[in-house]
Parts: C-alpha cells; sequence; structure tokens
C-alpha cells in the first residue's frame, strides 16, 4: 500500500534526532519491534504513560511491557535473579518478557505496571529501536500501537491508519519479523507462560532444565494478553472448521485447502512461524473487505501453532 501518511519517517540520523527529542518530552512515537509495532513513551513519565492508556483506550488494570537496551539500568528498577540472568543470557536480546519483582526505588511510573508490585521488561532485538533504547537514559513502555482489543500493527502503515495524526512520528522498518508479540514469563512464583509466543515453553524448559507450564488463568493481570478480548478484528469467528460458505472469510494452513476468492492462507508451506508472522495482517485484508464472518480451520497446537491458537481464542470472544 501507498504511503500516503506525512508522520511515517525512514530511519536515519535526522529522525533519529527527532524521536529522542519527542521521548524525552514525554510525547509517543511508533516504532518498530521484531514482534510487532509499538506506541513508545518514556517508562518514568506519568505524563508519557498517561497519554499511551488514553491513545489505546486501554484499561488502567492491563500493565505495560518496559523495554530496555541491556541490563545496565534494568537493576535499577527491578529484582534481578539467577533464572533471569540464565534466560537473559541465551534468549536476549529477543522476543521475550519477564515479569519480575518491582524495587520499591524503581522510577517506573506505577501507571505503567497497574500499580503492581510486578514489572514485565523485554529486551527488543530490533536494530532500530535498540539505537534509540541505547541513547536514553531512561526505559521505555511500549504495548502494540492499536486500540485496546484491536488488531496488532505489524508494518508502520497500520499504525497511522489506527491513530491517523495524533502520533506525529512513526519510524517505518517494513514488516515486522515475528508478527505475534513476546513469549511472558512470570518469574515472581512458580515459573510460568502468561502468554505464549514464538519462544516455547520446551525452549525455556530446557535452557532452566524443568518443564514449564501454561498459566490456566492469570488471578491478577500481571502481562498483556491476560484480558479474555484481544488481537480482535470485531467480526465473528469460529475455530477449528474444515471448511466455510463463500459468503464468510476463511482462514486456512497447508496446501490442501483449495484457493478461493475468500480463502486467506497462513501458511501454503504449513509454517507455523511463517503462519505467525501472516495472522494479523490476514486479519486486516479480511477486515479491509468487509466479511462480516471468519472460519478459520485447525491450527497444530505445537511450537508457534500455541501462540497462533491463544490469538485465535483471544480474537474469537
Amino acid at each position: 500500500m501507498k504511503n500516503i501518511y506525512s508522520n511515517i519517517f525512514k530511519f536515519n540520523k535526522n529522525i533519529l534526532s527527532k524521536t529522542l527529542k519527542y521521548l524525552k518530552k514525554s510525547n509517543i512515537v511508533g516504532l518498530p519491534t521484531e514482534t510487532v509495532y509499538g506506541l513508545a513513551g518514556s517508562a518514568y513519565s506519568k505524563k508519557a504513560i498517561k497519554k499511551i492508556y488514553s491513545l489505546k483506550k486501554r484499561p488502567k488494570i492491563n500493565p505495560l511491557i518496559i523495554h530496555y537496551y541491556n541490563l545496565k539500568n534494568l537493576s535499577n528498577d527491578v529484582e534481578i535473579n539467577k533464572t533471569f540472568l540464565k534466560l537473559y543470557k541465551k534468549l536476549c536480546p529477543g522476543p521475550i518478557t519477564f515479569v519480575m519483582k518491582k524495587k520499591k526505588s524503581s522510577k517506573i511510573c506505577s501507571f505503567a505496571t497497574a500499580k503492581l508490585n510486578t514489572v514485565a521488561v523485554r529486551f527488543p532485538s530490533n536494530r532500530k529501536i535498540r539505537i534509540i533504547l541505547s541513547k536514553l537514559n531512561f526505559p521505555l513502555a511500549i504495548p502494540s500501537a492499536n486500540k485496546s482489543t484491536g488488531i496488532s500493527p505489524v508494518n508502520a502503515l497500520d499504525v497511522a491508519e489506527e491513530f491517523k495524526n495524533k502520533i506525529k512520528i512513526i519510524i517505518d522498518d517494513g514488516n515486522s519479523k515475528i508478527g505475534i508479540e513476546s513469549t511472558v514469563l512470570d518469574l515472581t512464583g512458580k515459573i510460568k507462560i502468561l502468554r505464549p509466543g514464538i519462544i516455547s515453553s520446551k525452549k525455556i524448559g530446557k535452557i532452566l532444565g524443568k518443564k514449564i507450564q501454561l498459566a490456566k488463568k492469570q488471578n491478577k493481570i500481571k502481562s498483556p494478553g491476560a484480558l479474555k478480548k484481544h488481537y480482535s478484528p470485531n467480526i465473528p469467528m469460529k475455530l477449528n472448521q474444515i471448511k466455510a460458505s463463500k459468503n464468510y472469510a476463511f482462514i486456512i494452513f497447508g496446501k490442501k485447502y483449495k484457493k478461493t476468492k475468500n480463502t486467506f492462507n497462513l501458511s501454503k508451506k504449513s509454517n507455523l512461524d511463517e503462519a505467525a508472522k501472516n495472522l494479523y495482517r490476514v486479519f486486516r485484508k479480511i477486515k479491509k473487505l468487509n466479511y462480516k464472518k471468519i472460519y478459520v480451520v485447525k491450527i497444530p497446537n505445537k511450537g508457534a501453532g500455541v501462540a497462533i491458537n491463544d490469538r485465535l481464542r483471544h480474537a474469537a470472544n
């Protein structure tokens, strides 16, 4: 799609300088990460955090993920333990978020953590966002750049379409490499996954030498992705279907389904990582085509398929 928006910029020295000035003044910018695009603001600024919640129409009980460049500044805000360091060494920077105990001396705005004594932290691997983080003396709160419960954005145009000129700077880095949100791992008690992502429980378990379970329910919302309705195109959706009327959008996976006008294939090669990357792009395409109902085939519940099925269940609510 052609860029008709004057607030989308390619990354260069001039835009980097403007972005840093904006962030230092508690303004919000649209930034790429390897997972999805996000709305970024200073995690230490009450003004910036309130702007994020207002733009997203996000419930105040839903905490934000705080993004860091490296371990140096993290120690000011959270209690670091050996389990975290073991995982950090193997998986960071990358698409994994850790829920940890917040230090009483932390400068993180209490609104960003939904006034909890825990904080969700991440070290993104996208090169452009790492350059930005390396030049700031505060971490960034970065939820996905969409209105609450809606479809997460996977490119700069998605962000511009969602917020128009309410965001003055959106940095364009093409399509997100991964396309779904990070795995969220709770390290504050029994280790468990609060939100599945591209990094699987199997991979985490292998590093720690123990089986890691997916949390059945969050009694207290410690991380994003716990609300009943999320990632949704706001179109009625039926999961685990084998066929669909030609009047409905039909999301398919693999080669065995016939290609028709109403079919949208997440991966012809039956590749679950590719399917994850295409999921939100397909949701947006279907929405733009004004389909009134979506049918989805059964997606294998392994690897990235666990995260895809999690997003589909939330979207179907």
